[in-house]
């Protein structure tokens, strides 16, 4: 999956990891910055999306499409298009650019707007990978929880640099038994929950 990036993809990639150490660094405006999971993470969930069984494949938090690139690489092949919500502007039009330079903009469907507000039609929810302000983590898991096919996964980032912040969503994951979870020290910590 990962030994033959098309070169364009790569390039772009490449592009954005160089702009997100940039961002982390220089003083760029919190909501501005990439804030994009490091390329490990991508990799790790690129792995899980591939794991996973039919049905709908979701990403909650496009900011550029780099996570977006990763997934494409899982789903290559196998005849589905993930649906990528994200709810600046700006970054919604980076993610465009992402993947019209990558080559992928017919297998990648970017949704502009509010998860919360849009992602309600959404049924048989086999992937979901959620990496948005943390503040919404919980509701997000509480919207896509029903939603999802046995042995459907759902990653969420940032599950140990932010733990705290997570805590309701990590609180509400034990306690549901139709889940198995556990947090995977890659990155900045993956929460993975499988749905039984």
């Amino acid at each position: 999956m990962f030994k033959n990036i098309p070169k364009p993809m790569l390039a772009r990639m490449e592009h954005l990891e160089a702009v997100d150490r940039r961002d982390r660094t220089d003083g760029t405006e919190h909501l501005k910055r990439l804030r994009q999971v490091p390329r490990i993470t991508g990799k790790f969930i690129g792995l899980l999306a591939s794991l996973a069984p039919a049905g709908e494949y979701v990403e909650v938090g496009t900011s550029a499409g780099y996570s977006s690139l990763w997934l494409w690489m899982a789903l290559k092949g196998r005849g589905i298009r993930h649906k990528t919500y994200e709810i600046l502007p700006e970054k919604a039009a980076l993610a465009r650019e992402t993947f019209r330079l990558a080559g992928v903009s017919g297998d990648v469907e970017l949704i502009e707007g509010d998860f919360l507000e849009r992602g309600g039609s959404l049924a048989n929810i086999a992937f979901c990978f959620v990496d948005c302000e943390k503040h919404f983590y919980e509701s997000i898991f509480r919207m896509v929880a029903g939603k999802m096919v046995p042995g459907g996964l759902l990653a969420a980032d940032n599950a140990i640099s932010h733990q705290e912040e997570i805590k309701g969503m990590l609180d509400t994951v034990e306690a549901d038994d139709r889940f198995d979870s556990l947090i995977v020290p890659v990155g900045q910590g993956v929460l993975v929950c499988r749905r039984v």
